[in-house]
């Protein structure tokens, strides 16, 4: 079995880089002080994604290559990590239109801010589902990422 792409593989992960690079560069130096609600939905969209891409290739990789399957496996534990922080800076930032926030528990309506803007509690719950099938709760609270120098 070949580990490199066939030639006709498209490769968009370098786009998805470069855009979310792009965004930094215009967004961040000019933008608003604080992180709006809309932006952590869209990074914990992206997060869940790269979630989901670490998650196939661990699957597969894992099964082919225990010692390359691990890392990828704590790389995606440790993003599964990042979007449940973005999901509750989301849940402590501040509603556009009133300035509240809404309480910890709004989210367990599947979502608080209203269809269909924004459904990151819809994303969160979906993928959670996944890490729980996949991920031991060790594995979610090790300080240790399984990680080693050679």
């Amino acid at each position: 079995m070949s580990r490199t792409p066939s030639p006709t593989a498209q490769d968009f992960v370098p786009f998805a880089t470069a855009a979310l690079d792009f965004h930094r560069a215009l967004n961040l130096p000019a933008g608003p002080l604080v992180t709006s609600r809309a932006e952590l939905d869209a990074l914990h969209t992206h997060l869940v994604s790269v979630h989901g891409l670490l998650d196939a290739h661990a699957l597969r990789t894992g099964q082919l290559v225990p010692a390359e399957g691990d890392p990828l496996r704590a790389a995606r534990t440790r993003i599964w990590q990042a979007a449940d922080h973005l999901h509750a800076a989301y849940h402590a930032a501040p509603q556009p239109d009133s300035g509240e926030v809404p309480e910890p528990e709004a989210c367990h309506t599947g979502l608080p801010e209203g269809a269909p803007e924004l459904t990151i509690c819809q994303r969160h719950q979906r993928t959670a589902h996944l890490v729980r099938r996949r991920t031991t709760p060790r594995d979610l609270h090790a300080p240790f990422t399984g990680l080693i120098r050679r």
